[in-house]
């Protein structure tokens, strides 16, 4: 079994490299900073940690004050709050003047957990597409997710990066180059592409596993950035393919699934289009494996899917 871990945990470590090389970068947190990991931040840089309280607006109205006054603000919470109770102020203070505001939505998707439909967030990677001059970020593991935080801050404009508390084996290599608008094939496959995201991606590349068993090559590309969406290795990626799959920890609404579909929809000859993920559903209380095997983004239920879809 391979080592695991969660990406959080991993973004934690990254602040506090980002702190140590870069006097400019600042954290804000809504009473979440051991949740979220902005705690080491706290502890080794107290006089640029800003702990606002349940606030999340106001935390996000303080940020977009930060970076109009040239500072590098990481604004944390949950993911269903900091875009769900925050949206108008995203929208208003930080998007519209595309102020290099950095949104770190931790806990993301069902594996949650038992917190429930209240506390799992399926729609956050939608809210935040939607958003002009938002570029949205979903790493698939600890590499991706250190590499991804220290090139935010450098990122022109406004991030939002979804992080987890599941734990994920490393999908990349060590000397793996994260790249902010770029996918990563991860397994050639020329019968079934694969498009996942974040915790997604692991399971995919077991799903296809299973796939091979049953004589159907499965490719799998990372999408860890979700906009800009690379467009064009999308296109070259489902050329010859049969079926192309979109998989993630997000509703099939408005996420990495639609914009697959808006994609290559213009496109003539594109292979039939399975989405994977939250079928218009809320989440519920459950372990986190339980809540994937039952909304079908285990292994087998990705490959069931698709062997179905396939027939």
């Amino acid at each position: 079994m391979p080592q695991l871990s969660e990406t959080r945990f991993a973004y934690g470590d990254a602040l506090l490299r980002l702190g140590a090389e870069r006097s400019d970068v600042v954290v804000l947190d809504a009473d979440l900073y051991k949740s979220t990991r902005t705690v080491l931040f706290r502890d080794k840089f107290p006089e640029r940690f800003f702990d606002m309280g349940i606030s999340e607006s106001d935390m996000v109205s303080t940020a977009a004050g930060m970076a109009a006054s040239g500072l590098i603000p990481f604004c944390n919470s949950f993911a269903i709050f900091i875009t769900g109770v925050c949206y108008i102020p995203i929208r208003t203070q930080i998007a519209y003047p595309s102020l290099p505001v950095k949104l770190v939505g931790s806990s993301a998707g069902l594996t949650q957990g038992p917190d429930g439909a209240s506390h799992q967030s399926l729609e956050d990677i939608a809210l935040m597409r939607v958003l002009p001059n938002m570029t949205v970020l979903s790493p698939a593991d600890d590499i991706e997710t250190t590499q991804m935080t220290l090139a935010a801050a450098d990122w022109p404009g406004p991030v939002y990066m979804r992080v987890g508390r599941y734990p994920v084996p490393r999908v990349h290599s060590d000397g793996h180059k994260v790249q902010i608008g770029k996918v990563a094939v991860l397994r050639e496959g020329s019968d079934v592409v694969i498009f996942a995201t974040g915790a997604m991606v692991w399971k995919s590349l077991e799903a296809a596993e299973l796939l091979a068993q049953r004589h159907i090559e499965a490719g799998v590309i990372n999408v860890s950035t979700i906009k800009p969406l690379d467009s064009q290795a999308v296109l070259s990626a489902i050329e010859g393919a049969t079926m192309m799959v979109s998989v993630e920890e997000h509703s099939v609404i408005g996420g990495l699934g639609s914009a697959i579909a808006e994609c290559t929809s213009a496109q003539t000859g594109v292979p039939r289009l399975l989405r994977l993920g939250a079928q218009d559903k809320f989440g519920e209380s459950g372990l986190a494996d339980e809540l994937l095997e039952k909304h079908g983004l285990q292994p087998a239920g990705i490959a069931a899917q698709i062997l179905s879809a396939l027939s």
